[in-house]
């Protein structure tokens, strides 16, 4: 564990082992504001990357955002595609989560108000977080395997669902998703359109129930690379099932890009929305 200077009031601890898996160690840096008067609501933040890009030390911004507005963040890692296929990366997910819990009472966090967000596989996974806490052989065996692996609140950022329609929206620009190196078929381990019953165990419409907690999905509507239709069709999905949830199109913006971030933290649109999610669903009512 490295520990950083405070930043802002903020105290960080980098590198933080939650898991080790074929001699690797899968780390989390801690966020947490030096100040506070109760048990920190948790944010697990999930980077995006199309599963096999590595852009974690690049989420500090986000993570100090949160964090200033009372958060606890965890910005997780996970392994990419070209090290493992799915459903690891979900098992990697989900051990942050049981480490999260195992160790609340060192950090000073609240084991029952923990929620998952992401950018595009990052909302992908949180995504799966939020819809699978009972499905066994995507729970892994990783970590504090006493403890659940649930989550109270997912925020969504245009991530995939169902990977065999997210060229119906790009016609007639042809086929990206269907190849062997896209991607998802590099996630599933071959050509998604040869392994229809494997894409839908990885698909997290699958597994939507009732049971799920809140979710916020937003999406733009100019998205090339994960098309819209992928939140439309989670959104009903959820909607359905009777599930709290909230969907915003953001139009005219792309995959990701200054209508979703800034070099502060998060868009200011976007964080209004975010922020009001997390402080209704995670934050202990007054």
């Amino acid at each position: 564990m490295d520990k950083s200077d405070s930043v802002a009031g903020i105290c960080v601890d980098k590198n933080l082992v939650f898991a080790k898996v074929n001699g690797r160690n899968l780390v989390l840096d801690l966020y947490r504001p030096e100040k506070y008067d109760t048990l920190l609501p948790v944010v697990a933040w999930i980077f995006g990357g199309a599963f096999r890009i590595d852009t974690r030390l690049n989420q500090a911004p986000r993570a100090t955002w949160l964090t200033q507005h009372g958060y606890a963040v965890a910005v997780i890692d996970y392994r990419l595609s070209q090290e493992a296929v799915f459903p690891a990366q979900v098992h990697d997910c989900k051990a942050a989560i049981r480490w999260l819990r195992a160790n609340a009472a060192t950090y000073n966090l609240d084991k029952e108000r923990i929620g998952a967000m992401g950018p595009s596989s990052g909302g992908y996974l949180s995504t799966m977080l939020g819809v699978t806490s009972e499905v066994g052989f995507l729970e892994g065996e990783l970590g504090n395997g006493e403890e659940p692996t649930q989550v109270q609140a997912v925020v969504d950022l245009f991530g995939p669902s169902d990977f065999l329609k997210m060229d119906e929206a790009r016609l007639p620009d042809g086929q990206w998703h269907y190849p062997a190196d896209s991607p998802e078929s590099q996630l599933l381990g071959a050509p998604i359109g040869e392994i229809p019953e494997r894409v839908r165990e990885a698909n997290p419409i699958t597994y939507v129930n009732a049971s799920a907690p809140p979710f916020l999905i937003l999406h733009g509507t100019e998205d090339l690379l994960v098309p819209v239709n992928q939140s439309e069709l989670l959104h009903e999905a959820l909607k359905k099932a009777g599930v709290d949830v909230t969907f915003y199109k953001l139009v005219g913006a792309g995959h990701g890009g200054s209508q979703f971030v800034a070099e502060s933290g998060l868009a200011p649109l976007v964080g209004a929305v975010v922020l009001a999610f997390f402080n209704q669903h995670l934050k202990p009512r007054k």
